[in-house]
């Protein structure tokens, strides 16, 4: 559980930096759709499993990640 909620956590300071700095241009966005399509399977396993732990870690991490995607095309140099 403290895994799931320090990896999850570890996402806000990027997220915030880059609203308030509206810019994303240093993120990588291959690594980000590779890193968001992995937490998205990661939060469907964790349904088939019926964990809510690995559900809900990973599916506010995918929020977060999401975020940051969206990021990366509204905020173009």
């Amino acid at each position: 559980m403290s895994a799931g909620a320090l990896t999850t956590v570890s996402f806000l300071p990027q997220v915030i930096k880059t609203y308030k700095s509206r810019s994303a241009q240093d993120l990588s966005l291959g690594m980000f759709l590779l890193f968001t399509l992995g937490v998205l399977l990661w939060t469907v396993y964790g349904i088939a499993i019926m964990k809510p732990a690995v559900y809900i870690a990973n599916a506010v991490t995918l929020a977060l990640a999401a975020s940051l995607l969206y990021a990366k095309f509204k905020f173009k140099p």
